[in-house]
């Protein structure tokens, strides 16, 4: 007679650790320092015919508070994730919040348009902070809660962009504008001690030396790039200084990748990049990043446009910045939602919630609430692909590149973001309409830049349908 065999279940895999107080209080800590540097980037935009008046200064100038911001921070990004690395990414944080606090202070002692251009330069080197506190976030957490601290931080490029317009409107409307300064100075002045005594520096895993050549060249290139792009409008499109920085930039950039492929502790490991993993993951941020910008361009201008116009609302820079407000909100509630999902997915998600919220941008124009639901689905869809994007670099990156890698993917979404500038400034001055010997924007340009953006986001959706599953270097960024 058959014995039978008895089988008792298996044992349930235990269930992840709740946060510590402790662990809640880092990321908060970290946050706070990421957002003030993601409001940079929005803060003046709303402001900046304000500053034009009181500075006695033309557009064209005081556009260089942004445009210096810009350049200086696509050198920074690159040259501080190496240097977070080799050296320790919480040192570098708190040096690029640093640089947030005296630029923020110079502006906001200043009243000359010279002096703001040189502390918004300054704050430029604050742009390194997002991508350094999510490769620090991804090593001091434990690793069932980093996905989601990291989902958070890359979400909050979003959500500040989002956040400072309605802040700038609120006080532009009943404040100086030098208060923008000062709730910048603020933010770092907070979050630097609680770096300093709260976060812990974990040892750097990279070896070797920082790449002076490498660093120039890529800082060089992206001058060449960033700039003619910021600028075209003004010096126009096909005048030779635009063209020959172009063309100088990708001939820097070649020579970037020749040098980089032949040195022993390149500034950017070409190789690494050049996997599908990773250069799928960057293009695709480019794509979201161009879509994030356009988002801020066609939703304020939009609705501040006059009535007259046959699609504008004739509404206040506050109520302007304000209908940015639940997109920015829906990117910080959906972040950690995007952590639950694997990255892959969670970007081929947001990026077609991206595409459906232009989609609706096109067709719905009719009052105020709809304007509104299409910003606010493209910011929720921005939230979740912003959320995605650490997480592919850090199954795809040697623990020792990783901060790197996070520059490196940052400054796509910054090229994104300036292409969307470009290319959505020219579009809008290029279809107008004449209102009282005032050339303004016409429907079709916004439907036009509507229409250019959902097709980024699809394509972004696309590119993360062939990004690998797994990498030969899958989860070696990952703490253990």
């Amino acid at each position: 007679m058959a014995q039978a065999v008895s089988t008792t279940p298996s044992e349930a895999p235990p269930a992840p650790k709740a946060w510590s107080g402790k662990q809640i209080v880092v990321l908060l800590v970290i946050g706070v320092g990421a957002l003030m540097v993601s409001l940079t980037q929005s803060l003046l935009v709303p402001v900046l015919g304000e500053l034009a008046v009181d500075l006695n200064a033309t557009q064209d100038g005081v556009a260089w508070l942004l445009t210096s911001t810009l350049l200086v921070g696509a050198v920074a990004v690159p040259a501080f994730g190496r240097l977070g690395d080799l050296y320790g990414t919480r040192h570098l944080v708190i040096v690029a919040l640093g640089a947030l606090v005296v630029g923020s202070l110079v502006c906001a002692l200043s009243n000359s348009l010279e002096m703001m251009i040189v502390g918004r330069a300054v704050v430029g080197l604050s742009v390194a902070t997002v991508p350094l506190s999510i490769s620090l976030i991804g090593v001091i957490l434990p690793k069932e809660h980093a996905g989601a601290g990291i989902a958070l931080i890359s979400a909050m490029l979003g959500v500040g962009g989002a956040l400072g317009l309605p802040l700038a409107g609120v006080i532009a409307q009943y404040a100086d504008y030098h208060v923008l300064f000062w709730v910048c100075v603020a933010g770092g002045v907070i979050a630097i001690p609680g770096i300093l005594l709260l976060v812990p520096s974990p040892k750097p895993a990279a070896k070797g030396r920082m790449d002076i050549p490498g660093t120039v060249l890529l800082g060089a290139a992206m001058l060449a790039l960033l700039l003619p792009l910021a600028q075209g409008e003004s010096w126009g499109w096909t005048d030779p200084l635009t063209l020959g920085l172009l063309a100088a930039a990708v001939v820097l950039l070649a020579a970037f990748v020749l040098i980089e492929l032949r040195i022993t502790s390149p500034l950017v490991d070409v190789r690494t990049t050049a996997r599908p993993a990773l250069l799928l993951t960057n293009i695709a941020s480019l794509f979201v990043g161009f879509a994030l910008f356009a988002t801020l361009i066609g939703t304020a201008t939009y609705v501040q446009a006059p009535e007259a116009t046959g699609y504008g609302f004739g509404k206040s820079i506050l109520v302007g910045g304000l209908c940015m407000l639940p997109g920015g909100l829906a990117m910080l509630v959906l972040s950690p939602f995007s952590a639950k999902l694997a990255p892959r997915t969670a970007l081929i998600i947001g990026s077609l919630i991206i595409a459906v919220g232009f989609a609706s941008r096109i067709w719905l124009t009719g009052s105020l609430w709809e304007v509104i639901l299409g910003a606010t689905i493209a910011g929720a869809g921005t939230g979740i692909a912003y959320a995605a994007m650490p997480g592919l670099i850090m199954h795809a990156t040697p623990r020792g590149e990783l901060a790197a890698a996070n520059g490196l993917n940052a400054l796509f979404r910054s090229v994104g973001s300036s292409l969307a500038s470009a290319i959505g400034g020219a579009i809008l001055a290029a279809k107008t309409l004449d209102l009282g010997g005032h050339a303004l924007p016409s429907l079709g340009a916004y439907q036009l830049l509507f229409v250019i953006c959902a097709g980024a986001a699809v394509v972004a959706a696309l590119l993360a349908l062939v990004i690998p599953k797994h990498s030969a270097t899958a989860d070696a960024a990952l703490p253990e």
